[in-house]
């Protein structure tokens, strides 16, 4: 038996460039881990793939991430094994929090100590971009890491001093694709911005120096089309953090404080500002999560 965080991330940086012809965007963003996410267990068992999930209704096993992971990572290997896995989730989908991606990289990872030498670290990276761009920053060896090109080429960082965040998580979902069609119809096929010189973040240590790069090109767009979340951004930057953001294309937002009093009191009176929106108060990861022997996810 494996138990294994899949964390959150949050964006503290993005830019999107330009559109391939494939209809891919170009970008640029600086992911950063944290502590709050979904768990999962896995073990051996006689026969086939059995997954079972708590939490959010995700529809078929069979569509759900995890269950594409464990069988790529099969398939890859070219052995089989039976595997029961149980996912119990928190993170919510259509946040921008990478919840899906971040549970097919943390199977990877659960696997790749449960059956050590079945896949070697290239062909598990090159089937992690084959699930999701996303995928490949949660295999990463730090919790913080630049990405460009589709969000799939990765450069890991030292990661910034753990920090209190607080989450905002509203009582609605903004899909991915809808995001970026607001994006391009803003900018009526007019170029992108250029390209911001990513590598000029390599050398950010403190969490005030990162405030000074922190925008989300998609912010601007998503709260025209809702509002709600622009209210409570403009909320969360009046409670004085060192920074705040969309989390990706959104829903969800957040804010890294440098006191841990701080955030509990902007908790508080967010949380009575606005009552159908969850805040939650977790810290942003100084490691990358690793798997563990354990009795199963504990609740």
């Amino acid at each position: 038996m494996i138990r294994i965080l899949a964390p959150a991330k949050v964006n503290l940086f993005l830019r999107i460039l330009a559109r391939e012809d494939s209809g891919y965007h170009q970008l640029e963003t600086l992911f950063s881990g944290v502590e709050f996410g979904d768990s999962l267990s896995l073990e051996v068992t006689g026969s086939g793939i059995s997954l079972e999930t708590d939490g959010v209704d995700l529809g078929p096993p069979k569509a759900n991430l995890v269950y594409k992971a464990a069988r790529g990572f099969l398939e890859c290997a070219g052995r089989d094994v039976g595997l029961r896995i149980r996912l119990v989730k928190r993170i919510p989908p259509q946040g921008g929090l990478g919840g899906g991606s971040s549970d097919a990289g943390a199977t990877l990872k659960a696997l790749s100590a449960l059956l050590p030498g079945w896949v070697g670290g290239e062909d598990l990276l090159a089937l992690a971009g084959r699930l999701g761009s996303d995928v490949p920053f949660f295999l990463s060896p730090s919790p913080l890491a630049l990405a460009w090109g589709r969000g799939d080429r990765l450069l890991a960082l030292p990661p910034l001093p753990r920090a209190p965040l607080l989450l905002a998580i509203p009582p609605l979902g903004v899909p991915t694709l809808d995001a970026y069609r607001l994006l391009s119809r803003a900018r009526s096929g007019a170029l992108s911005k250029g390209p911001a010189g990513l590598y000029t973040l390599q050398g950010i240590g403190s969490w005030r120096e990162m405030a000074v790069h922190a925008e989300n090109d998609f912010e601007e767009v998503v709260f025209e089309a809702f509002p709600l979340l622009g209210r409570i951004r403009r909320s969360l930057a009046g409670t004085h953090p060192l920074l705040s953001l969309l989390s990706g294309s959104g829903s969800s937002l957040f804010s890294v404080f440098s006191d841990e009093r701080e955030a509990l009191g902007a908790q508080a009176d967010l949380q009575e500002e606005f009552p159908e929106t969850r805040f939650i108060l977790t810290h942003t990861l100084e490691e990358s999560s690793d798997p563990i022997p354990g009795p199963g996810v504990e609740e």
